[in-house]
């Protein structure tokens, strides 16, 4: 396989991903962004948590979701737990946000 043809390959992924998150985003009420990861979701529980030697860390836990990952067989989750030292977004999605545009 050559250069090309991976990037080709990695790009019809990308388009593929992207029509999938069109065709599902309207059935979710949150976006989780974590540092690895991209989650819709409609149950979110962010927890701060703190280790002995005084670091915080957040802990995420989230069921029926889906997540951006293009390398993934399945992306819709029953159930996910984060754990990470690093920044976590959680937006409530207005439905309003939710109005993408047609492909023409």
């Amino acid at each position: 396989m050559s250069a090309e043809d991976l990037e080709k390959y990695e790009t019809e992924m990308e388009l593929q991903l992207y029509r999938e998150y069109r065709d599902v985003v309207g059935l979710f009420t949150y976006v989780v962004e974590t540092e690895r990861r991209f989650y819709l979701t409609n149950s979110v529980d962010l927890q701060v948590r703190g280790t002995d030697n005084g670091e915080v860390f957040f802990e995420v836990t989230m069921q029926d979701a889906w997540v951006w990952d293009m390398y993934r067989p399945a992306r819709f989750v029953k159930n996910v737990r984060v754990v990470t030292f690093k920044d976590v977004n959680v937006e409530e999605l207005a439905k309003s946000d939710l109005e993408l545009p047609s492909d023409q």
